[in-house]
């Protein structure tokens, strides 16, 4: 199974490309799409979009895990995200993806078998199990990996529920 990780953002979306095989998960591709802040907001979103897709074209991935969006303070900027995340899922179902959605507290439970983990201890904890000699720049890369790494983890547990019966 090969995994999309997406970290959601219109300024930065960090994404990380893993396949997993049952038994390891090895890291394909990761990156990030970036717009710029002088672009319209509608043509950043174009541009999210047509960068998306030729990820998905490029690694043609199975399944997309991406983060669920909550608000804290911010409403504004989190409006903003979740338009982003629309076409990004939107790309996602044009392609077929299985689409996964986490919480920030199931990826740390997950990547650091603890749910308030700090940030920098789930990226550490991100690059030990891919074997990464650094932490991938910038952060939403390396949140990207820490969402597909939770996919594969969730993943492995629901097939041994499976055969358990």
């Amino acid at each position: 199974m090969t995994v999309l990780g997406i970290d959601p953002g219109y300024a930065i979306v960090g994404y990380g490309v893993l396949r997993y095989e049952g038994y390891g998960i090895k890291t394909v591709a990761y990156g990030a799409i970036t717009t710029d802040a002088d672009t319209p907001f509608p043509l950043r979103l174009s541009d999210i979009y047509r960068d998306m897709n030729t990820i998905i074209d490029t690694y043609k991935p199975d399944v997309m895990s991406i983060e669920r969006l909550y608000f804290t303070n911010n409403r504004t900027t989190g409006i903003d995200v979740a338009q982003a995340r629309g076409v990004i899922m939107l790309a996602a179902v044009q392609a077929g993806l299985g689409i996964y959605e986490y919480t920030p507290l199931q990826v740390k439970q997950s990547v650091a078998g603890y749910g308030k983990a700090q940030k920098r201890q789930v990226m550490e904890m991100t690059k030990s199990i891919l074997g990464l000699k650094a932490v991938p720049r910038p952060d939403d890369t390396a949140d990207a990996l820490a969402l597909a790494v939770c996919h594969c983890h969730t993943a492995n547990s629901l097939e041994k529920m499976k055969k358990k019966g």
